[in-house]
């Protein structure tokens, strides 16, 4: 019987039991994409990544990422997460940091794993800038489909939008926390509400913050790929930078956001994500955070 290793991760955090879980396959090469997805639905985590044998051989992993609904073509949390599953695998950090790339179907990325304190901290370029994309929905019909009223939806200049940096969000600000904190999808009608319009992922954020070295709130909902909610999404903070640029317009330099989720799942998440702007414009952008093992064994198929 064909055995490989897995291990779990929780991402985005140096507390076990916080932050997103993960499951990270390792030898993946001989696993169909239909195992694959079903392995995804067998873990029911949020995501799963599955690391192969890369096709360039300077290159650390070929790694397919799913989700209990269907393959992502990049996601953050599993980067960060396999890019530390990888230097721990091989006998982790010798001196100074370690770069592992992965050939994700977005194409490559590169992440940089240091020490952070006794925890790793893995960060990654972002293989694609923030791209918007239309919006024509009025703030009311938002506001519906996440149960709350429509002059609880936007603050300051920022109003909803549609940013993409390789996964398409819809971006909402709301006033505060206790209505981010009340925000919520109902399963049946957000599928209504997605099918009728085409988004299936929201991004939901507040500048009112519970750590005090955070600079935004957020919640992830995204049924439609059978994640009710998300305690830490690398994509959405990604796509996430092409909001920062629209409304707080950053001046040149180098510009470190630290985002916290998962708050309200009781699984707290940090993010960094750090811009580089040049002539008032994003041309690099990095995302980052910690990860730890909790758990390890074997599969069977």
């Amino acid at each position: 019987m064909v055995s490989r290793d897995y291990a779990i991760y929780d991402v985005f955090t140096a507390t076990p039991l916080e932050g997103n879980p993960l499951a990270v396959v390792f030898d993946a090469d001989e696993l169909s994409l239909e195992t694959m997805a079903s392995l995804a639905r067998e873990f029911n985590l949020s995501e799963t990544i599955f690391l192969s044998a890369p096709q360039n051989e300077a290159h650390s992993a070929q790694a397919r990422i799913f989700t209990p609904k269907g393959e992502l073509p990049f996601a953050g949390h599993p980067t960060v997460g396999a890019a530390i599953a990888q230097v721990e695998r091989r006998g982790g950090l010798a001196g100074d940091g370690r770069i592992v790339t992965l050939e994700e179907q977005i194409g490559l990325v590169r992440c940089v794993v240091n020490d952070d304190r006794g925890t790793l901290f893995a960060e990654f370029d972002l293989p694609k800038m923030p791209v918007a994309a239309d919006l024509d929905l009025e703030k009311e019909e938002i506001a519906a489909a996440l149960g709350l009223s429509a002059h609880e939806v936007g603050f300051e200049n920022h109003v909803p939008t549609v940013y993409s940096a390789g996964v398409p969000f819809l971006c909402v600000p709301v006033h505060g926390l206790d209505a981010i904190g009340r925000a919520n999808v109902d399963a049946e009608s957000w599928h209504a509400f997605s099918k009728r319009t085409g988004f299936g992922e929201v991004y939901v954020y507040t500048r009112d913050t519970i750590r005090h070295d955070a600079a935004f709130h957020v919640r992830l909902f995204a049924p439609a790929l059978g994640i009710p909610e998300d305690p830490a999404t690398g994509s959405a903070a990604a796509a996430f930078s092409g909001v920062i640029m629209q409304f707080d317009t950053p001046h040149d330099g180098s510009h470190v956001v630290l985002i916290e989720q998962g708050v309200e799942m009781g699984r707290p998440s940090a993010l960094r994500l750090e811009l580089e702007i040049e002539g008032r414009e994003l041309v690099k952008a990095r995302l980052g955070g910690h990860a730890v093992k909790i758990a390890e064994g074997k599969l069977f198929v």
